[in-house]
């Protein structure tokens, strides 16, 4: 029987001690072999919130269709935690390896598919106290979280406000655009203020958001600004979102902030969106 042991030592509190056993490597090699031949259902996921399983399972679904197979036969990097064992493995998917987490609970010895990630902190690996510096994770997954918790709780609240006064009035409330118009004022202080604008625009999305921005052209009146956001890959790959409001809601959210902020900037705007783009063009009254 192979055994993997992971020890933690955390000072002022007890030895922790995690086995994995030949019983987790089956596991995951049972839930391989169903998921390539496409035998996992609902009844083999118990998530962590209700609303999740039929999203788990669509994702479980487009990682099989598009799975290398032969990265999935390598034995996974594995971590049980009490009833919950984790399963920790790089795959690649459309050209792009990253590192995801499956964890699985078993209950009455049956095993459930739990939780489905690509962030993880390893905040198990600090091991003496006081401790004041804690493992770091890389600038795109803090982007990531940065934006999930920001997105969830705009959501949050349009629910809350489109329940009590109306879809208009929710929408409305969302506006920055004074506010946002005078932090480009206020920070951007030796270019034009409608060129500042936009000029902030660029760096705040890429240097406080991260996300990848392209300004591709610039002039007093006219200027188109290129934004691969995180916002609409949320939607796709956050399941929560997508039982919380719909993609039509979601996206006005996005626009009308967006408007908002360049009704005040003295532009008016136009998105489109193309291959995961956001096409922000702007015009300004007295161009030729």
């Amino acid at each position: 029987m192979k055994l993997q042991v992971i020890i933690g030592f955390l000072t002022g509190f007890c030895t922790c001690v995690v086995i994995a056993s030949q019983d987790d490597v089956t596991m995951w090699e049972e839930f391989v072999v169903m998921l390539k031949e496409g035998k996992i259902t609902t009844e083999h996921i118990s998530p962590r919130h209700e609303g999740l399983r039929d999203p788990i399972l669509g994702f479980l679904g487009i990682m099989s269709d598009k799975a290398l197979w032969d990265e999935w036969s390598v034995e996974p990097d594995i971590h049980r935690v009490e009833d919950v064992v984790h399963f920790v493995l790089p795959l690649t998917f459309n050209e792009k390896t990253d590192t995801y987490v499956f964890s699985f609970i078993e209950t009455d010895d049956r095993w459930y598919f739990h939780h489905l990630e690509s962030i993880f902190i390893r905040l198990d690996e600090i091991d003496a106290m006081p401790a004041s510096e804690f493992p770091d994770i890389p600038d795109d997954k803090k982007n990531w979280i940065r934006e999930e918790i920001h997105r969830t709780e705009q959501v949050r609240l349009f629910n809350y406000f489109a329940e009590d006064k109306g879809k208009e009035f929710a929408f409305d409330w969302f506006g920055d655009g004074k506010g946002y118009f005078l932090s480009a004022q206020s920070w951007v202080p030796f270019i034009p203020e409608h060129k500042a604008f936009v000029l902030y625009l660029c760096w705040e999305q890429a240097n406080l958001c991260g996300n990848e921005v392209t300004l591709v052209d610039y002039s007093d009146y006219e200027a188109t600004v290129h934004i691969k956001p995180v916002f609409l890959k949320l939607y796709e790959q956050t399941a929560h979102l997508k039982q919380t409001i719909t993609y039509e809601d979601y996206l006005t959210l996005y626009e009308t902030i967006w408007h908002d902020r360049a009704h005040h900037a003295g532009w008016h705007l136009e998105i489109t969106y193309e291959n995961g783009l956001s096409i922000f063009q702007f015009t300004r009254d007295g161009g030729v």
